[in-house]
């Protein structure tokens, strides 16, 4: 008898190679970088082209002028994670603006006139993702509505006269500075970082990216993608009307006018930023940058009279070069 061969290892015994790490994050780096890149070069530029670019008074009318738009870039960032788009902001900004200024409101002081701009963005942006997620309407549809609905509201209800503010408390508390920094940059910097924070540190971020990336296997792990539509409209429409008292303590007045085109901004910013138009990807960091590009190109331009025609051919190509890249960056992926 021959003595028995030991049985050959089973498949399963067999320990498995460790599967290789996903490169995480290194396209979103790499275009974050190069934003950074975009941003040093704007400021050289500046700097060469204007004796005045890097002056106090300037730097500062450059940050007051970023932080009304990239607070309504912010929402934008999560509308657009979600796979949706918002063209409503900036006529939403503009009711907001005109409610919270009416002679009415004034009269119960700052505190209300604050509320009342929250609660009339944070209305108007339910309404829109009500009407998205449980009235099933195209939200360039529902948004476009909205666009038009609140500006007119806004010309109704100003009669389409300027509002002048006249409550000094809040002038002085929003037009003011703390260490030496305007509060309304304050503001842009706590609406950005607790941004990032909820979109990178919480579920509700964690959801907005599946939401965007695949709404229906999103449905079947038993994740209420319509709630979560309406809620991410909602937060987008309650940092319009933060945009609105900020802009009607900038200007001083509340008016129909306000936040006109703020949607095409931020649009734009969120995109050249690296949030992807499908949905699913984006950084609060790259909407920040793409906002200040944004506003040191206009800066740019104003300080050497170069005519607002130029201005937006500019712009226009920055942001065609942008989706181009964002196709290219998918292309690559997708091969890999």
């Amino acid at each position: 008898m021959t003595q028995l061969e030991p049985a050959a290892k089973r498949d399963t015994d067999v320990p498995e190679p460790p599967a290789p790490r996903a490169k995480r994050g290194f396209p979103v780096d790499l275009r974050l970088a190069s934003l950074f890149g975009v941003l040093v070069l704007l400021v050289i530029i500046g700097t060469i082209t204007s004796d005045n670019f890097l002056t106090g008074g300037n730097l500062d009318t450059i940050l007051r002028l970023a932080a009304p738009s990239g607070v309504v870039a912010v929402g934008m960032t999560f509308v657009i994670i979600s796979g949706g788009i918002d063209l409503s902001v900036g006529s939403v900004v503009g009711l907001a603006s005109v409610w919270m200024t009416t002679l009415a409101t004034q009269s119960y002081g700052p505190f209300i006139m604050v509320i009342t701009g929250l609660l009339v963005g944070l209305g108007a942006g339910l309404v829109n993702g009500l009407l998205i997620a449980y009235g099933r309407m195209v939200a360039f549809i529902a948004t476009l509505a909205m666009y038009i609905s609140a500006r007119g509201l806004a010309e109704y209800l100003s009669n389409k006269q300027t509002q002048v503010v006249r409550d000094q408390d809040f002038l002085t508390f929003f037009r003011g500075e703390f260490i030496g920094v305007p509060t309304l940059v304050w503001i842009l910097l706590i609406v950005v970082t607790g941004g990032w924070v909820l979109l990178n540190r919480t579920t509700f971020g964690r959801r907005t990216f599946a939401v965007g990336g695949n709404p229906e296997a999103t449905r079947l792990a038993g994740i209420n993608v319509k709630r979560h539509t309406a809620m991410v409209y909602g937060l987008a429409g309650l940092l319009a009307g933060v945009t609105a008292v900020m802009l009607a303590a900038r200007t001083t007045a509340g008016s129909s006018t306000n936040g006109m085109f703020y949607e095409l901004d931020a649009i734009a910013a969120v995109v050249i930023g690296g949030t992807a138009l499908t949905g699913g990807r984006g950084t609060m960091v790259g909407t920040l940058i793409g906002v200040l590009i944004f506003t040191l190109i206009t800066n740019i331009f104003v300080q050497n009279n170069l005519p607002t025609e130029v201005q937006n051919i500019a712009k226009g190509a920055i942001i065609v070069i942008a989706v181009l890249l964002q196709f290219r960056t998918n292309r690559a992926r997708s091969n890999t």
